[in-house]
C-alpha cells in the first residue's frame, strides 16, 4: 500500500433507530452544525436525483493537527436507511461508506473510508508521520460519535426546557489557541527533526 493511502474502519453505537441516524448523517447541510469540530463551510453543490444519487456537497474538514482538507462529497450508492456511499475528492480522494444496523434499542454504525491524501503535507510527511495523521482521522471520528449522540438528543426534544438540557456539541479543536500552539510546535519538530537527520545522511 502506497505511503499515502489510508484504510480506516470506524464503529460508533448510539441508542436509536436506523432511520434517525440514516436522516441525520444524510443531512449535509447540518453537518457544520451537530459535527461542526470537523467540518466547517459546507455548500451543497448538486442536488442529485430523486433517490439523492450525484448529491454533492463541499466542505472544510479538519481534526486536531494543524491544516484544513478541502473536500467534495458526492453521493454514489444509496441504500436508506442502512447506510450509502460516497465518492470522496479534493485533498483526499476515495470513498467512504456509511452501514448502520438495528441492534435492538441500538444502532451499530460503521465508517468505512479507503482514500489517498493527496494534500502535500500529507503526501510528502505520510511515509514518516501516518501514524500521526491517522491519530488525528481517530480524533474526528471520536468527536463525530459524541456528536451524533447530542444531536439525536436535540432532535428528539420536545421543549424548549429539553432542548437547553442537553449539551453543546463538541468545538473545533483549534477554537483553543494554547492546543492550536502546542500542535503546531510539535508538528513542526518533528518535520524539522526529519529534515535534519535527512540532511545528516545526505552528508554521510
Amino acid at each position: 500500500m502506497p505511503a499515502n493511502r489510508y484504510h480506516f474502519v470506524s464503529r460508533w453505537r448510539v441508542d436509536g433507530s436506523v432511520t434517525e441516524v440514516a436522516d441525520i448523517l444524510d443531512d449535509a447541510e447540518s453537518l457544520s452544525r451537530w459535527w461542526g469540530s470537523v467540518y466547517s463551510n459546507v455548500d451543497l453543490i448538486g442536488e442529485g436525483d430523486s433517490a439523492g444519487l450525484g448529491k454533492t456537497f463541499r466542505l472544510l474538514g479538519k481534526g486536531w493537527l494543524p491544516y484544513t482538507l478541502h473536500l467534495s462529497f458526492r453521493k454514489v450508492d444509496e441504500r436508506y436507511p442502512n447506510g450509502f456511499t460516497v465518492a470522496i475528492s479534493g485533498d483526499l480522494n476515495g470513498t467512504g461508506i456509511w452501514s448502520l444496523v438495528q441492534e435492538g434499542p441500538a444502532v451499530a454504525v460503521t465508517f468505512d473510508w479507503t482514500v489517498s491524501a493527496d494534500k502535500a503535507v500529507l503526501r510528502w510527511f505520510s511515509p514518516v508521520f501516518k501514524p500521526i495523521f491517522a491519530s488525528n482521522h481517530r480524533w474526528t471520528m471520536r468527536r463525530g460519535e459524541e456528536s451524533l449522540r447530542l444531536e439525536l438528543l436535540r432532535r428528539r426534544a420536545t421543549t424548549p426546557d429539553d432542548l437547553v438540557q442537553i449539551p453543546a456539541p463538541p468545538r473545533p479543536f483549534w477554537v483553543e489557541k494554547r492546543w492550536l500552539a502546542l500542535a503546531s510546535a510539535v508538528v513542526l519538530a518533528a518535520i524539522s527533526g526529519v529534515l535534519h537527520l535527512c540532511h545528516r545522511s545526505s552528508q554521510a
